[in-house]
């Protein structure tokens, strides 16, 4: 029996029909050259990543860990090193104590921040949890109520900035602006290091001694170069999305200048103690092979959302990125104009994991968002958005927010069993 028929089975053992497999295998076809160029993006970082990790002298002593006060701990503080030559800054804060993507942001925010100050976004709302963090909607403790003012300046209707209304919002209170790259849950375009580096430069003609933060998430390791090597003086990001290659269980990193990774530790632990104090708990092995992986896996999870924008796009869907776009995050939204198909994709989602497969997901009111969000992900570890997972609120447009997969196989899976959910319940028809 020919290999193509073995694996064919395969799909049809985890009920995938012919025609589902034959219309994802027409769209694979068509592929192989975009997937190679992601590959060669992949090795360039992977050589980066080795390089940093060889020129710190990482030894396996780094992989032990502390307890308690984690006073002179080897393999955090060259970890730490490794995180800046990777992300070419002169510090860096990676921490366990870090709990998640919106904790290393409100972090990076409120420590860099002081009553009076002024927040800029120039790239309209920020992500939904960030929201109550500046409070935009009301919450304890946060950087409202602190005496730190907000100022929003929306992208132009073709995703551009807004160069005039950035230029009259920047005044003597502004002391950090913070550039959302990814999407999040918008369909506005996701910000290359290019595009990133164009805004820093007008920003700080402005205003030299301006912070520009970068949230990172999702979008590590997808180009040759960070933002921090555009003239972002803090990058900041998660340890369950990229950086972490699947392995790292929690955590959360600030890249750029020492004084802003200065602050931020000493908001992390306390004035000063800093960086001095915080225990590795003995998973510092995760963090170093989660980095270590880091580059292949983000291009699983690149190829992944590829596939899915193409499968969704022939299928006559709006997709976000397009089919043809260049690529400067792992997420990819489709929309489906009604809730049937955001939970029909979702359920394909879980149903093709290998933890929890059998779960059916829900829409729940997760706190941090304004409505109803229904998430798939059978992940390894809770919560990993690197991992094979889909979410998205219920709410107009209906979008589906697609991310992750640590191989591409299992993206492709995934894909196809999204599929085959939206084909049964006739929200789609494949020909």
């Amino acid at each position: 029996m020919e290999l193509r028929e073995i694996t064919k089975k395969q799909y049809e053992a985890l009920g995938i029909s012919e025609r589902v497999y034959e219309f994802g295998e027409k769209i694979w076809d068509g592929l192989k050259e975009r997937f190679d160029e992601t590959d060669r993006i992949a090795e360039c970082n992977q050589l980066k990543v080795i390089n940093a990790m060889q020129e710190s002298r990482v030894s396996e002593a780094c992989l032990m860990g502390t307890t308690g006060y984690g006073y002179n701990d080897l393999g955090r503080d060259t970890l730490e090193k490794v995180y800046a030559r990777v992300f070419k800054t002169e510090d860096a804060l990676v921490r366990p104590q870090i709990t998640c993507g919106t904790h290393a942001l409100a972090l990076a925010l409120m420590s860099n921040l002081r009553p009076g100050d002024e927040l800029i976004s120039p790239v309209g709302k920020p992500y939904d949890t960030l929201e109550e963090v500046i409070g935009i909607r009301a919450s304890k403790g946060s950087l409202s109520e602190y005496g730190v003012s907000y100022r929003q300046v929306d992208l132009l209707k073709d995703g551009g900035f807004d160069y005039d209304g950035i230029k009259e919002a920047i005044n003597d209170r502004t002391k950090l602006v913070t550039i959302q790259r990814s999407k999040g849950y918008q369909t506005r375009p996701t910000l290359s290091v290019k595009r990133i580096g164009e805004l820093i430069s007008f920003i700080k003609g402005i205003k030299p001694d301006v912070i520009c933060m970068v949230d990172n998430c999702y979008g590590e390791f997808m180009e040759l170069t960070e933002p921090s090597e555009a003239g972002a003086d803090m990058v900041v990001g998660s340890l369950i999305k990229n950086p972490g290659g699947g392995l790292a269980p929690i955590g959360g990193y600030i890249a750029g200048r020492k004084e802003c990774v200065e602050n931020a530790a000493y908001r992390l632990t306390s004035p000063g103690l800093g960086k001095e104090v915080g225990a590795s708990l003995g998973i510092l092995k995760d963090f170093y092979q989660g980095l270590f992986l880091a580059p292949t896996v983000t291009a699983a999870a690149l190829k992944s959302a590829i596939f899915a924008a193409n499968i969704y796009e022939a299928l006559g869907f709006e997709v976000f990125p397009d089919s043809k776009e260049s690529r400067h995050d792992i997420i990819q939204s489709v929309t489906f104009g009604k809730p049937e198909g955001v939970i029909a994709f979702c359920k394909g989602i879980q149903a093709a994991a290998p933890v929890d497969s059998n779960v059916v997901p829900e829409a729940w009111d997760m706190p941090g968002y304004d409505a109803p969000v229904i998430m798939a992900a059978g992940a390894f570890v809770s919560g990993s958005s690197i991992e094979l997972s889909a979410d998205g609120p219920i709410k107009p447009p209906y979008s589906v927010f697609f991310q992750g997969g640590l191989t591409f196989p299992h993206g492709k899976l995934g894909i196809l069993k999204s599929l085959q959910y939206i084909s049964d319940e006739g929200i789609a028809k494949i020909y």
